[in-house]
């Protein structure tokens, strides 16, 4: 089992170049297709704490969702930031990469080498 997993999204070029670079290193990630199988409110909290930010910096501000949910408003709370999330996983920021207790959202994709070995 691998150290380090992959929230992925194959049709993001940031996302397949993030596993490029881990392959290219012969590393080879647990891939997380998040579209596919979305992450739960609390995995989502997990992430967060492992990345240190709140979840409005996870937020994907240019999809037609975050419009539609009205997103932008400041005062909703987080928790109804992550249910949204979760909802619609394509409003989470990828590619995400997880190793033990951190975690770091590679954009640029050279963000993933701070987690590296």
């Amino acid at each position: 089992m691998s150290d380090l997993t992959l929230y992925h999204n194959p049709r993001c070029s940031k996302s397949r170049a993030a596993l490029e670079l881990l392959q290219a290193r012969g590393l080879e990630p647990e891939v997380v297709r998040y579209l596919d199988t979305p992450p739960s409110a609390a995995t989502l909290r997990d992430l967060l704490s492992r990345l240190g930010l709140g979840a409005r910096a996870l937020l994907r501000t240019g999809e037609d969702d975050y419009k539609a949910l009205n997103l932008a408003d400041p005062t909703l709370s987080e928790d109804a930031l992550i249910e949204a999330m979760a909802s619609h996983p394509k409003l989470i920021e990828r590619p995400i990469l997880v190793r033990c207790d951190k975690a770091v959202i590679g954009r640029p994709v050279d963000n993933l080498l701070e987690l590296l070995p």
